[in-house]
C-alpha cells in the first residue's frame, strides 16, 4: 500500500491572503483573519475554515511513499 507522504503542509487564505505553514504535529496556525486554520506538519493534513472549503487554496506539496509498502506476503 502506498502511503502519502508530506513534503509541505500549506495554505493560502483567500479572504486575507495568508500563508500558513504548519511545521510539526500539532503546531496549529491560523491566519490574521482566523478565517483558515492550518494543522499536523508533516505527520498529517488538517484544515479548518469558517464557510467551506473554498476559504483556502491549497498549496501542500505531497508524494506517493512506496518505501512503506508490505511484500512480506
Amino acid at each position: 500500500m502506498n502511503r502519502l507522504k508530506i513534503i509541505k503542509n500549506c495554505i493560502k487564505c483567500n479572504s486575507c491572503g495568508d500563508v500558513i505553514e504548519s511545521f510539526s504535529r500539532h503546531d496549529f496556525k491560523y491566519c490574521s483573519c482566523h478565517r483558515v486554520a492550518v494543522d499536523g506538519g508533516l505527520d498529517y493534513l488538517r484544515r479548518c475554515f469558517t464557510d467551506s472549503s473554498d476559504d483556502y487554496e491549497e498549496l501542500s506539496i505531497t508524494e506517493n511513499d512506496s518505501k512503506n509498502d508490505d511484500n512480506s506476503a
